[in-house]
């Protein structure tokens, strides 16, 4: 979100994400809380340059000693060194302390980090070599990362005991999967992914802004795919069988239909609750052209932004949360009632 004051940020998320709350990211508050700076607390070597707004490992000496530190620390098992500080995620803190407060009658809470694609191919060693093809330290960015993911999910259930919760990995980079900037294999995705969300025991999504091989995401433990399906329906319908595998396992597809940063961060200026619920329509129906009932895609169905409003004004992010919740009330609505 692109609000600095958290307190603010968490009454626009509870005043219209009602039905699943998710702790915003504030990114415009600190350089910390930029999403491939915000989990690296716990990772040996890594550094941080605020003045130069960098973030990098240091492999110019020998890095054994700190590893061997970090793998102790992770076979213990305790999760506090993998948690997330109120230095690096005010948004979270503040969220956590609203319901602890008593947020009444939620019965899920939707929580976040960078996955590992993303981050082992945005930071780099101080060589300027990603870290993702650094074998020894990309183990540990996994590690960390699920850790992470598990440390969130303790938390909710802490404040809130009755919520169910959904942890998200958001893999931005996987638009550019296949790409000769992405030269990672289909098997170390799923394997990276999978190994982060063998941390978790509530639902797992993912989340990519963007075109990627759906196929391959649909071979991964998630329990939830996240696709751009203002500008993008058409790709994912590419891949009928691999969606009608994951549905039938239990598979729900959130459809980002409500623009935010992509495809501008002005679109959403543009939109009104009667375009977007045609737009939706029109993706439903692209889909089912594909041998899906309506009804079974509604049933297994979410509503979200395109992606985050990081990047936006605070009132056409605020517009993006309003106009999500009032698509998913016209929605169940229209098909629910």
């Amino acid at each position: 979100m692109p609000h600095k004051d958290p307190e603010k940020a968490c009454r626009v998320v509870f005043e219209n994400l009602e039905e699943i709350p998710v702790w915003p990211q504030l990114p415009n508050r600190s350089f910390l809380e930029s999403m491939y700076v915000q989990c690296i607390e716990g990772m040996p070597a890594v550094k941080v340059n605020e003045d130069e707004k960098r973030v990098y490992f240091d492999t110019s000496q020998d890095l054994t000693s700190e590893i061997e530190k970090f793998y102790e620390k992770y076979i213990g098992g305790d999760l506090s060194p993998f948690g997330i500080s109120e230095t690096y995620a005010q948004g979270l803190h503040n969220f956590l302390r609203e319901l602890e407060g008593g947020v009444e009658e939620i019965k899920w809470l939707k929580g976040h980090l960078i996955g590992p694609i993303t981050f082992g191919l945005t930071v780099a060693d101080d060589k300027k070599q990603a870290v993702i093809y650094h074998e020894q330290l990309m183990d540990t960015v996994i590690k960390t990362l699920g850790r992470k993911a598990r440390w969130q999910e303790k938390k909710f259930r802490e404040v809130c005991p009755g919520a169910q919760t959904i942890i998200f990995l958001d893999e931005p980079y996987l638009r550019a999967y296949g790409s000769a900037y992405v030269s990672v294999s289909r098997e170390d995705v799923i394997k990276y992914l999978n190994e982060c969300f063998s941390e978790l025991e509530g639902l797992k999504g993912v989340h990519v802004c963007g075109n990627t091989d759906w196929g391959m995401l649909t071979l991964t433990n998630t329990d939830i795919i996240s696709f751009d399906a203002y500008d993008y329906t058409e790709n994912l319908a590419l891949y009928p069988g691999e969606i009608r595998n994951f549905l039938d396992r239990g598979g729900i597809l959130a459809w980002g239909i409500v623009p935010a940063v992509f495809p501008e961060p002005e679109q959403i200026a543009k939109e009104s609750l009667e375009s977007l619920l045609d737009r939706f329509e029109e993706s439903l129906t692209l889909l089912a052209a594909k041998g899906f009932r309506k009804e079974e895609l509604l049933e297994s169905s979410l509503i979200t932004p395109t992606c985050g409003t990081g990047a936006m004004s605070e009132e056409l992010a605020e517009r993006s949360y309003k106009l999500t919740s009032q698509l998913s009330k016209a929605i169940r609505d229209k098909y629910f009632s």
